[in-house]
């Protein structure tokens, strides 16, 4: 971005999987920025970053990123590195880098990178400096140890040089802010937000049209549960076993079982690309020399070597979306030697992520107990994100709330748009997280 300053705030949703950014037109009105170019896909920009050596780049690696960024790597799979899901090592006080092509590179140093191809890419129309960028963030951050104070430092560095004020806003208060624009009347509205990597809600009183304070927040929850964590239930069950999980090997005259941290980095998918490193590689390899089925740990290799992240990704994503409007579906993976193919039923995958779900409920129901405010007091129910489009996710809210208090619709992108009217309000700051 150049010195100079726009005027107009954006709301920017930085997610998991798509990232989204909105320019307010006014107090009641925003826009999406749309790419540009070949490869564009509208206003929708993924999540994802692809490097490949070159001594003139940032630490000696060029990148690119959004559907760009797939495009480098299906170009030339083995000379790159493709990174997907990094939002959700925010927050994890046990990264602390990534090696890519045994550079390090840090979790704000991949947030600038993705940035500054996002900038490049939206020809011509961030290249001034916002006076305001609200950014949105989940009520609770991924992980098993998330830390928010971390996380905080490091979107702080990845977005210094991007407004000049910036304002973190919880990502359903977004959304609320987007749906309330619809309402006509006071309302006391619940969203769900489900994203890539964290569900959260938001109860949110909304005065009528012309109030002082349109929209007054009474409580959020979240959890670290969403839809990459139902991607990873479709990879343990279809995948992991074919690549050894459940295996053994021997070692000192014993026979011991596989240690299941590499099935955990590869079912990651912020983390499955970070395996092609010679450390991890070679310990693979003495693993599969001594493996009761080295067959089984050789696919894993392979699918590592070759760089099949982003097609595995794809499988299971088609699979997941398909048994959103089929009672089953295919799954079909073909790379490097592995095939997989299988016929899954809606019931199976349901059963796979019923424990998610759970814990999806359980923080709604947190967010109500926090708000004080009970189920037939609620007059709407805003669901948004993509997973919220699985059957089984809408069930809990048909179930409590009934079909007629659900509303729906921008799926991935009502929180910028929230996030833009947010950042046009006076009282901007009022909403910080």
């Amino acid at each position: 971005m150049d010195t100079g300053q726009d005027a107009a705030a954006l709301g920017l949703d930085f997610g998991t999987t798509n990232t989204v950014v909105a320019r307010a037109d006014g107090a009641d009105q925003s826009q999406l920025l749309e790419f540009a170019g070949a490869e564009a896909t509208g206003a929708v920009f993924r999540s994802a970053l692809c490097f490949w050596e070159d001594e003139a780049g940032w630490n000696g690696a060029a990148h690119d990123a959004g559907p760009w960024a797939i495009a480098e790597y299906l170009q030339s799979p083995l000379d790159s590195r493709f990174v997907q899901s990094f939002k959700t090592v925010a927050a994890s006080p046990l990264f602390e880098r990534a090696m890519i092509f045994n550079r390090p590179f840090r979790f704000e140093d991949l947030g600038r990178l993705f940035l500054q191809k996002l900038v490049a890419h939206a020809g011509g129309q961030l290249d001034r400096r916002p006076a305001r960028v609200v950014v949105g963030r989940p009520v609770e951050f991924a992980g098993a140890r998330a830390d928010p104070a971390l996380a905080r430092q490091r979107y702080d560095q990845m977005f210094a040089a991007f407004g000049s004020e910036i304002i973190y806003v919880h990502e359903p208060l977004g959304a609320a802010f987007s749906y309330a624009a619809r309402l006509t009347e006071p309302a006391t509205i619940l969203v769900a937000d489900f994203g890539g990597g964290t569900t959260d809600f938001s109860l949110v009183r909304v005065g009528a049209p012309g109030a002082a304070r349109r929209c007054v927040p009474l409580a959020s929850s979240g959890v670290g549960i969403a839809g990459d964590r139902f991607d990873r239930r479709i990879v343990e069950r279809l995948v992991l076993p074919m690549l050894g999980r459940g295996g053994q090997y021997r070692s000192m005259g014993k026979v011991l079982d596989i240690p299941g941290g590499y099935f955990s980095e590869f079912a990651d998918w912020s983390r499955l690309a970070m395996m092609r490193n010679r450390k991890t590689l070679d310990e693979l390899r003495r693993l599969q020399r001594h493996a009761l089925e080295p067959e089984a740990v050789g696919r894993m290799i392979a699918l590592i070597e070759h760089e099949q992240g982003f097609p595995l990704y794809d499988a299971v994503g088609q699979l997941k979306r398909a048994l959103s409007s089929a009672d089953e579906a295919a799954f079909r993976f073909h790379g490097e030697g592995v095939t997989i193919e299988a016929t899954v039923r809606r019931a199976e995958f349901e059963a796979w992520i019923a424990e998610d779900l759970q814990r999806i409920e359980a923080a709604l129901d947190d967010a109500l107990a926090r708000a004080g405010v009970a189920e037939p007091a609620i007059d709407r129910v805003f669901l948004t994100g993509g997973s919220s489009l699985i059957p089984a996710v809408r069930a809990i809210f048909e179930r409590r709330f009934g079909d007629g208090r659900l509303a729906t619709g921008g799926e991935l992108t009502s929180i910028a748009h929230g996030l833009a009217l947010i950042g046009a309000q006076p009282n901007a700051a009022e909403w910080a997280a």
